[in-house]
């Protein structure tokens, strides 16, 4: 490497927290990183290791000097992504979870977006199955106030490639451990002036058993159901603050999580008791009933049905069996 290009910061950051993944997932996710068009000083990519029970450096010998890696006690993916982010130097940001992969061919495509498109962020699809198409439909850049308050989002924060200038002190909350994406990226696109949103499906997303989001265990599923509950509660909180056409867009990010929140609820309690009892605290904070808006056809039905008692009771017996 040249005494120029040492001198670089990299084109894109690369963050991948990792706790107790296998080391051949990990390995697998750091290649397909290595394996893009992007030379060697123009990325950087940072493993944040939260507390393994073994750390998994020794498995990554041949890889050790392509890497940036730091073990930490454990505190969350979103602690993790935290000390990432405070680690990287790169112009761009793109969180990579450890059991996934980037897919080559896409990913070229929203780094074309990234060098030739001057976005602040580049939003892209997942897949369970990588293929080989090469046509992409890319919309025109919009700011993020307008994308939000017209369309509904991807919240994952592995979902998108931002621009490291537009995240100032947003940071995500420690101690969610589930749903820590969905505090985060709305608050995110509200500082974007440039998004471009692809077809492209850049992100392979792996099924793991045993991880997180995996977990069925009634413990699990209340701890899920907590934790989306305070991310609404943030959301909503902020949008009070907003300039008005921030918080026209907050707010139907806020329907849309709430309308999911409830579904979840009766999916993974199928109780009408709790239902009833989470229905009052969103009331309580102005979250319930949902608002009466046009967003979407699955919006306009979900929130008629949740307006009367029948409709809940309908849901409870339906939602479960369609599941």
């Amino acid at each position: 490497m040249s005494p120029e290009q040492n001198n670089k910061k990299p084109l894109v950051s690369f963050i991948i927290p990792a706790c107790n993944v296998p080391t051949d997932m990990l390995r697998k996710c750091i290649g397909s990183i290595q394996q893009l068009s992007l030379r060697r000083f123009e990325r950087e990519v940072i493993v944040v290791d939260d507390g393994s029970d073994e750390s998994p450096l020794a498995a990554l010998a041949d890889c050790r000097d392509d890497i940036i890696y730091l073990r930490q006690r454990n505190q969350g993916v979103a602690v993790a992504r935290n000390t990432g982010l405070l680690l990287a130097q790169g112009d761009f940001i793109q969180f990579v979870d450890a059991d996934d992969l980037l897919v080559s061919a896409p990913y070229e495509h929203v780094l074309d977006l990234v060098r030739y498109g001057k976005a602040d962020m580049v939003m892209f699809d997942f897949c369970e199955q990588p293929d080989n198409k090469t046509i992409y439909n890319d919309e025109p850049p919009r700011a993020g106030a307008t994308l939000l308050r017209s369309q509904n989002i991807h919240g994952s924060a592995c979902g998108f490639i931002f621009s490291r200038s537009i995240l100032g002190s947003l940071r995500f909350t420690p101690g969610i451990a589930y749903g820590e994406d969905e505090e985060f990226t709305p608050q995110l696109l509200l500082r974007a002036e440039r998004v471009i949103t692809t077809t492209a499906r850049a992100y392979h997303y792996r099924q793991r058993p045993g991880s997180a989001i995996n977990r069925t265990d009634m413990r699990s599923r209340l701890r899920r159901l907590s934790d989306a509950r305070e991310v609404l509660m943030s959301l909503h909180a902020k949008s009070d603050t907003m300039p008005p056409e921030e918080r026209v867009a907050m707010q139907r990010r806020t329907a849309q999580l709430t309308m999911d929140y409830i579904y979840n609820v009766i999916v993974l309690t199928q109780s009408r008791h709790y239902l009833d009892r989470q229905l009052d605290l969103l009331g309580k904070a102005g979250l319930f009933p949902l608002p009466d808006r046009d967003y979407t056809t699955k919006y306009t039905w979900f929130r008629r049905m949740t307006n009367s008692s029948v409709g809940r009771t309908l849901l409870i017996r339906t939602l479960p069996l369609i599941k």
